[in-house]
């Protein structure tokens, strides 16, 4: 069982870690002057994303089965482990962003001479590269923390994103927990994770992504310095973290919710 939490662990953090991490690949599209090419290579973070999804949600399910059979086992806790390495995964990709943008933009050059990601793969992978690639680190700054005000950005931007990072954080898992606490729909409640997801899709469909987009076109046309989309991006992954924050207080209120949608369904 404790094999089983680390490897759902694992899986959360590598989701959370990608899809924080493409901020970094739009972000280098726009230095560039190539946003399309970089979109596109975004669909490789999406796919490790999914596969990470892909293997994570049985598992779930394997630890919440094993948890009505065992007692001594707190799920409670089991999913606050696996909302923590959510947090990790992004804390991560914020102190690896800058690094990140610096390599996205060599690739994106890369792949315009390779001409297709298997030909860039093939050219890319090889120690001395893989050598080289260290001399791209760098380190978020303090610096870069003091020009993060909110000042110029919608307040409502950065709350919205933190709201559906937490109910992305925990739709899942809700409903799985949610399973646990009435036998009689037990089944409804599990498979209900979409009245938790479907508020946040909502949200990040209606209000965040087109702000994001907006001001990226803006920034592509000259009519926005890239300082601003530098501090979106970086108030972006801020308030991701704080989501992944937020989903452990409304992990237990989320689950009796479903539960009462249920009985009301």
């Amino acid at each position: 069982m404790f094999q089983q939490i680390i490897f759902v662990s694992l899986c959360t953090f590598i989701i959370h870690l990608s899809e924080t991490l493409t901020y970094s690949l739009r972000l280098a599209g726009v230095r560039a002057g190539k946003l399309a090419v970089a979109i596109s290579l975004s669909g490789v973070i999406v796919l490790i994303s999914r596969t990470a999804n892909m293997l994570q949600a049985p598992l779930t399910g394997t630890i919440v089965d094993t948890s009505r059979l065992t007692s001594d086992l707190d799920i409670v806790m089991q999913f606050r482990l696996i909302i923590a390495s959510a947090s990790v995964g992004t804390l991560t990709a914020i102190l690896l962003f800058p690094s990140a943008v610096l390599l996205s933009k060599r690739i994106i050059s890369h792949l315009e001479v390779a001409g297709s990601l298997p030909q860039l793969l093939i050219s890319s992978v090889s120690l001395h590269k893989m050598k080289n690639a260290r001399s791209h680190l760098r380190f978020p700054r303090l610096a870069m923390l003091s020009r993060l005000r909110i000042g110029g950005i919608p307040k409502r931007l950065v709350v919205l994103n933190i709201a559906v990072t937490a109910i992305y954080t925990i739709g899942v898992l809700a409903a799985l927990l949610a399973s646990t606490f009435v036998h009689e729909s037990s089944t409804a409640a599990s498979q209900s994770s979409g009245l938790i997801n479907g508020v946040a899709t909502i949200l990040l469909t209606l209000f965040i992504d087109p702000q994001i987009g907006l001001l990226t076109d803006k920034v592509m046309k000259g009519e926005k310095q890239i300082s601003a989309l530098n501090k979106v991006f970086g108030l972006l992954m801020i308030s991701r973290l704080l989501g992944t924050i937020l989903a452990q207080f409304l992990l237990i209120p989320a689950a009796h919710w479903i539960n009462v949608m249920v009985q009301l369904l």
